[in-house]
């Protein structure tokens, strides 16, 4: 009987979605078959961590990993220390990165690397034919339009591993792409929903960290509170769905059920529901377009009651706004917009700014920038840190 294998090379394995994405794998490895359909196998082939070196080494051993790859090569000669004697191959360096993302036996590349660190690798894996899962929002905020043209040039698939986007592309599956009349990400509202803008003065940085809903890092969490999260959404779907920023919409959805939806231009509206749990837009990610039983909860809407919606309030969600301008805008203003955010947001967390303040040095910086379109990867990144640069200069002036 032929057994179908898929390959897996992680870029980011020992981060959260990272860890995430080997529980799914170790369930999809254990689990049975659907009835009527023969097993996948999946092997992981490639790992990658910037510098987690024991958890890499752990990870390596447990699913017999032919590459690994410790993007700070400090950590280079600690590795191969603890993995002395086993059978695996051992890169070091940020070009390492690239080179776990080119594995040539590799079916599946999934990129979890924060920042813009793994843009290279991306971008290398497109041009390799890659599917790649993207679970990280930089590729297509940063290089969207660079993305998707060498995906589609060299026959590589993106797969989105973001929950909103995920629910996106289930619900795409209803239809034709000309049918679509517009997509609707949703998102919780962050812990300042309803807030005014006189009270979003005065918020800590403790309130900042409080999520209703998601438990994630503390940048994330952060541009969840400001609404970052939203606007840099509605900029990976004008690229990864091909679509205007016009025909794209945010709704606040604070019960965090309906991940996203697509309206079709027949007025159907088709929405994807879920626990806030990554491990089913992952396993999704890597079965498609099969569906098999995974480790995600389902959900028991009787216990869930009312689902409610209402409209973001752009006003005082500034970020947001940004968003959709900097989205039609292409260019170099997304690069600009992501970077400068991460930037304050690290300034914010590091006590030296105000929260309003991260939204302020974001307009600042796209003000101030010298606005280019169709740049290389290698402009991309020289705009990126200049808006970094900018940031700190910025906040050093006035410390």
């Amino acid at each position: 009987m032929f057994v179908m294998a898929k390959k897996i090379a992680i870029l980011g394995s020992t981060g959260s979605i990272g860890r995430n994405v080997l529980r799914v794998v170790s369930s999809l490895v254990a689990g049975r078959s659907s009835p009527g359909k023969e097993k996948t196998q999946f092997e992981i082939v490639g790992l990658s961590a910037h510098r987690n070196v024991e958890l890499l080494a752990e990870q390596a051993r447990e699913y017999q990993a032919k590459t690994v790859a410790i993007a700070d090569e400090h950590y280079e000669k600690q590795l191969r220390k603890l993995l002395r004697g086993e059978d695996v191959e051992i890169l070091s360096g940020a070009e390492s990165l690239e080179a776990i993302a080119k594995i040539e036996e590799a079916d599946i590349v999934l990129s979890a690397v924060v920042g813009a660190a793994g843009l290279g690798a991306v971008l290398a894996a497109a041009r390799c034919g890659k599917r790649l899962a993207i679970a990280n929002k930089e590729p297509l905020v940063i290089a969207g339009e660079l993305l998707v043209r060498e995906a589609a040039e060299h026959g590589a698939e993106i797969l989105p591993i973001d929950s909103e986007h995920s629910a996106v592309f289930q619900c795409l599956q209803a239809g034709k792409a000309d049918e679509v009349k517009r997509i609707i990400l949703t998102g919780s509202g962050g812990p300042f929903r309803g807030m005014s803008a006189e009270q979003m003065e005065e918020v800590t940085l403790e309130q900042a960290l409080s999520h209703p809903v998601w438990d994630m890092g503390r940048k994330i969490t952060v541009d969840s509170a400001t609404m970052m999260n939203k606007a840099l959404e509605v900029i990976e779907a004008r690229w990864l769905f091909g679509v205007e920023p016009e025909k794209i919409k945010v709704l606040i959805h604070p019960e965090s059920i309906i991940h996203s939806m697509v309206e079709f231009v027949d007025g159907s509206v088709m929405g994807q529901l879920g626990k806030p749990d990554m491990c089913l837009p992952i396993q999704y990610a890597l079965t498609y377009p099969e569906r098999v039983a995974g480790i995600a909860e389902p959900i028991r809407l009787e216990e869930v009651g009312k689902l409610t919606f209402e409209e973001p309030n752009m006003e005082v969600f500034r970020a947001l706004s940004l968003g959709y301008e900097v989205a039609g805008e292409g260019g170099s203003s997304p690069v600009v917009f992501n970077a400068a955010n991460e930037a304050a947001v690290q300034e914010f967390l590091d006590g030296r700014i105000k929260f309003v303040n991260i939204v302020e040095l974001i307009e600042a910086c796209l003000d101030k920038q010298e606005y280019k379109k169709d740049l290389s990867i290698e402009e991309l990144l020289e705009v990126d840190a200049w808006a970094r640069r900018k940031v700190i200069e910025w906040v050093n002036e006035k410390v």
